[in-house]
């Protein structure tokens, strides 16, 4: 059960998340994000990380919501069209996100009692 609602998080977490990509009034961006931010703080209580979920509550929910409002006064409410397209900087960051889980292939596996930091007691 706790699975299947895990899923429907990272769902509605993926879909927001592409949405808020896609929408080009910012006001609706803020609302989005602090939906979002309020979804993972309902993954995280399904973790039992209740102190995580509390922090991301405050600051992902509360403050930022607040500041990126505050910012909607300063630039305006709709987003302005990029002069230029946006490809080396797409290639940038999936060349970084490749090379981030190129690095964790080397791992253990999460759980193993075989894992380096389980095979040493400390003095």
């Amino acid at each position: 059960m706790i699975e299947l609602l895990n899923g429907l998080f990272l769902v509605f977490i993926a879909v927001l998340a592409v949405s808020t990509v896609r929408l080009p009034n910012l006001f609706a961006v803020i609302v989005i994000a602090g939906f979002l931010s309020l979804l993972s703080d309902g993954m995280l209580l399904l973790l039992d990380a209740v102190d995580v979920a509390f922090t991301e509550a405050a600051v992902g929910v509360g403050i930022s919501t607040v500041l990126m409002l505050a910012t909607i006064g300063l630039v305006g409410r709709h987003e302005k069209r990029p002069a230029h397209r946006p490809g080396l900087p797409l290639a940038v960051v999936s060349l970084t996100g490749m090379v981030l889980v190129y690095g964790t292939l080397d791992m253990p596996r999460f759980g193993d009692p075989l894992a380096p930091i389980h095979q040493h007691v400390a003095p």
